[in-house]
């Protein structure tokens, strides 16, 4: 249940033997995961108040949890995802800007204006940002590249995305059409 809260990191596992965790953060700059306010777990049952921190890398930091005293009880927050409310966020600067969470249920449209489907999430898996988008018809969402050539618009206002869909060389048919054609290459009928 996150649809009034943003994901702003998530516990990587513990660090030394004194109950520090690791953090990926999903803000600007890492130590700004500290600037919302407590952070709780996706369902809300579990509140984690940072106490101390320090910045590893870009995208992640060390720090002490209230209540986390040894290794053992921060291996047990491995994984967990940690969120804020939204409007415990500032509004965006610009109005070309946005937090990723508020595109989550906006339609989906093509270049032409036509509804196609619907945006289902956001994500990032390590080479680039991706909208996952659920089009009309399709049992599968699709994961697009979340960039100007394939989101050339975003309009929160209107409460629509606009989506090319990649078109992938290579496919199916086109294995089985190059198997035909190298087998009767072969075969001397070709």
């Amino acid at each position: 249940m996150t649809d009034d809260k943003v994901l702003l990191g998530r516990i990587g596992g513990a660090h030394g033997l004194r109950g520090e965790v690791k953090i990926a953060t999903f803000t600007a700059a890492p130590e700004d995961i500290t600037a919302y306010g407590p952070l709780s777990s996706a369902d809300g049952t579990r509140v984690f108040v940072i106490s101390g921190i320090r910045a590893v890398s870009a995208g992640s930091v060390i720090a002490r949890l209230k209540g986390v005293a040894d290794r053992t009880q921060a291996e047990a927050l491995n994984g967990i995802e940690l969120y804020v409310p939204r409007d415990a966020l500032p509004p965006p600067d610009d109005e070309d800007e946005f937090y990723y969470s508020d595109l989550i249920g906006l339609s989906a449209v093509s270049p032409e204006g036509d509804v196609v489907g619907k945006v289902v999430g956001v994500h990032n898996f390590g080479a680039g940002d991706l909208i996952e988008v659920r089009f009309d018809g399709d049992r599968q969402p699709v994961l697009i590249p979340f960039d100007n050539a394939h989101v050339p618009r975003v309009d929160l206002g209107g409460g629509r995305v606009t989506v090319v869909r990649p078109s992938y060389e290579g496919g199916e048919e086109d294995g089985r059409a190059a198997k035909k054609n190298n087998a009767d290459e072969e075969s001397g009928t070709g």
